[in-house]
């Protein structure tokens, strides 16, 4: 996580907008590569959010309107998000042990020929590959079974006891490959209607639509092995750029706020929230954190985490009696739970501020991840 890939610096700075309290768990490289990033060329206004940290070309956490196209400002895991899925499992039906052994087909991924006939009915055939659809992925990447603890009845049609699936995957080694894919030229941003800001353009909404077609499979998957049927209840993007107001709008680690609802995940050993979101609030760019957000990087939770037999099994449970499936033990430390902030703090940050407000609560009872090693050009 070091600090983002600049290019010629702008006489003029950006606005930048932070959407966090003094309490808020904010390293100050993740300030410092706002600052960055609000002197680029062309940078309009830029919004911090209360899961902002670190990030390779730029922090994540935030949302940045400029006059051109940024790619390193969405990073290689294009189309990245997050999808909550209502399962009609009764809660008590559910055995949590026979539930782990059900959901290792997620390793092996989605049936090949299902995912190649979805893959094409999306129309993507010919403009970007379908190896590694249905399959999660590493890094931050997870699908969960939650229960919903609390829930507001005039808000949504979830209950106390309802079981959901959320799923966090994006676009896996395609949104890699047409970032390592891009020339030089993108270090100084694109401009829209160049020939090279149109093809990263297109290809850049082949993966959105990849993404989201693999999150997809992978609910599907994940309800079948728990012989039940999942309806999706929003699934929000966070690595995205989009037309706004005449300019162009990046969001890397930011969701959406123009779909009515957006999960808030917390970690593997925190609860997640549902929450309703508006945009009301123009500083804020259309945007909402996505997220608890890293508190430390990958690198220094194999410091913070002590590595003998009985403390790594311990990190496959949490305190909610759940279970964290995941084989590598590399990554099982990374993404621990002291690894995140606490999503509550940043709940509250972002109801204070008007953003969002809490419809639901749900806690983890399995965690399933990846047990290979992340591939090159994931989520950070």
């Amino acid at each position: 996580m070091g600090n983002p890939i600049l290019g010629e610096q702008s006489a003029a700075r950006a606005r930048i907008s932070p959407f966090y309290s003094s309490q808020a768990w904010i390293e100050g490289r993740a300030e410092d590569q706002l600052a960055q990033v609000a002197a680029w060329p062309g940078m309009a206004a830029v919004a911090g959010f209360p899961d902002l940290h670190p990030g390779r070309f730029g922090p994540v956490g935030a949302a940045f309107l400029a006059d051109r196209i940024w790619p390193q400002l969405v990073g290689p895991d294009i189309g990245c998000g997050m999808a909550l899925w209502r399962l009609d499992l009764p809660r008590h039906r559910l055995k949590i042990d026979k539930a782990v052994r059900r959901l290792a087909v997620l390793d092996r991924g989605a049936d090949p020929d299902e995912a190649a006939s979805a893959w094409a009915a999306a129309g993507l055939e010919g403009v970007i590959g379908a190896e590694g659809l249905g399959s999660i992925g590493g890094g931050n990447h997870f699908c969960e079974l939650q229960a919903v603890e609390e829930a507001v009845p005039e808000a949504t049609t979830l209950r106390p006891g309802d079981l959901c699936l959320l799923v966090h995957s994006g676009s896996r080694g395609r949104g890699a490959q047409i970032f390592e894919g891009l020339d030089v030229s993108w270090k100084q941003g694109y401009a829209a209607d160049s020939a090279a800001g149109q093809r990263y353009l297109a290809l850049h909404d082949a993966a959105m639509a990849w993404a989201r077609l693999n999150r997809a499979l992978i609910a599907g998957l994940a309800a079948e092995a728990l012989s039940c049927a999942a309806s999706l209840i929003c699934d929000t993007v966070h690595n995205q750029v989009v037309a706004r107001d005449g300019l162009w709008l990046h969001r890397k680690g930011a969701a959406g706020a123009d779909r009515g609802l957006v999960p808030l995940a917390g970690s593997r050993d925190a609860p997640s929230y549902l929450m309703s979101v508006t945009d009301s609030v123009p500083e804020a760019l259309g945007s909402v954190s996505h997220g608890a957000g890293r508190r430390y990087d990958r690198a220094s939770m194999h410091g913070r985490v002590r590595k003998t037999k009985s403390d790594l099994a311990a990190l496959t449970r949490n305190r909610f009696g759940g279970r964290v499936v995941c084989e590598d033990r590399d990554l099982l430390m990374e993404e621990a739970g002291p690894a995140y902030k606490n999503p509550e703090a940043v709940m509250r940050d972002l109801s204070d501020l008007g953003l969002a407000r809490p419809i639901a609560r749900l806690v983890p009872l399995i965690t399933f991840k990846s047990a290979g090693k992340a591939i090159a050009g994931e989520a950070e």
